[in-house]
């Protein structure tokens, strides 16, 4: 293992725990303002990834596909949330993710009568093809970049806005405590439907960035909602904080453990063990994270009620 490596990798983790956090800031305020579980998230992910890539193809201007998902996910997201989550409020959780399972059911039928079963490949922007050198030797993709510097400055966004707005007050008393919020005054429908459409806008531009980094397909989604469910536990059910926090833990496990943990195994087991048994025990990496964390902490690193 070289010290280039390692750095690349690092960087390949921070990469892949901003669009974590892009996704479970969306759902840990939709589940801790509004207490509802919208399993449905990853299809607002795949469906921005899908429109970015065909406006991209088709005029190429990755600017112009990126806010064309924005828009189309977001009056996707304003039709859910009129005509489905509305009237999940108050419902068990079960009703819940028995309705927005059904909406995944949908989304994927829908994706496929509409672009097809076979993946679609989504191409990164012409100035962003080529790599840029960080380091002397460490030669790392410009696009790579581009998604660290959209992750930190969405991360910044979302601080601003739920510490230091009216609206993130608003926000932060609905997570706290809800009743009371509603006894203040505040018009808990209409925070309820700018979170909702705030998630959804989340969701699409994760979807936008990562498509280029792999193939754009029918499933992708529920792939995607998995990491940041467990996202969503770790860090706290309705903390922004946690959720980054969490979110890049995830990223780095999940990254560094793919990459070096068949060279660890390497040095004590034959190779055909290891290429069986390193995959497996990368992907568990997380849940065995999940799990030490819920030991110590049952709400998670920063839970946004108690």
């Amino acid at each position: 293992m070289t010290t280039i490596l390692f750095i690349e990798q690092m960087l390949n983790g921070l990469g892949y725990g901003f669009m974590l956090f892009l996704l479970a800031a969306g759902l840990t305020l939709v589940f801790g303002i509004m207490d509802v579980m919208n399993l449905a998230h990853g299809s607002l992910f795949m469906a921005g990834a899908y429109v970015a890539a065909q406006v991209h193809t088709r005029t190429g201007s990755f600017l112009i596909a990126v806010l064309s998902a924005l828009a189309v996910v977001l009056l996707l997201a304003l039709v859910l949330e009129v005509f489905l989550v509305r009237r999940l409020y108050g419902r068990d959780h079960l009703a819940q993710v028995l309705a927005t399972f059904g909406i995944i059911l949908v989304a994927d039928d829908l994706v496929k009568l509409i672009w097809g079963a076979a993946p679609i490949m989504a191409s990164a922007p012409a100035l962003l093809s080529g790599p840029v050198e960080l380091l002397p030797g460490l030669m790392y993709p410009s696009y790579r970049l581009l998604i660290l510097g959209a992750g930190v400055l969405v991360a910044l966004g979302l601080y601003l806005l739920v510490n230091h707005t009216r609206v993130g007050m608003l926000v932060r008393a609905g997570a706290s405590n809800r009743r009371m919020a509603e006894f203040m005054g505040v018009r808990v429908g209409q925070v309820f439907s700018m979170v909702f459409l705030l998630g959804a806008a989340l969701a699409a531009l994760a979807g936008a960035l990562m498509g280029p980094l792999t193939a754009v397909q029918i499933g992708m989604g529920e792939e995607i909602l998995i990491p940041s469910l467990v996202v969503l536990v770790i860090g706290g059910i309705g903390s922004v904080r946690g959720a980054f926090v969490a979110a890049l833990v995830v990223g780095m496990v999940d990254t560094l453990g793919r990459a070096f943990l068949p060279l660890l195994l390497r040095s004590f087991m034959s190779p055909a063990l290891v290429s069986d048994l390193a995959p497996a025990m990368a992907g568990l990496a997380t849940y065995a994270l999940m799990a030490g964390v819920l030991a110590f902490k049952p709400a998670g690193l920063f839970p946004a009620r108690g």
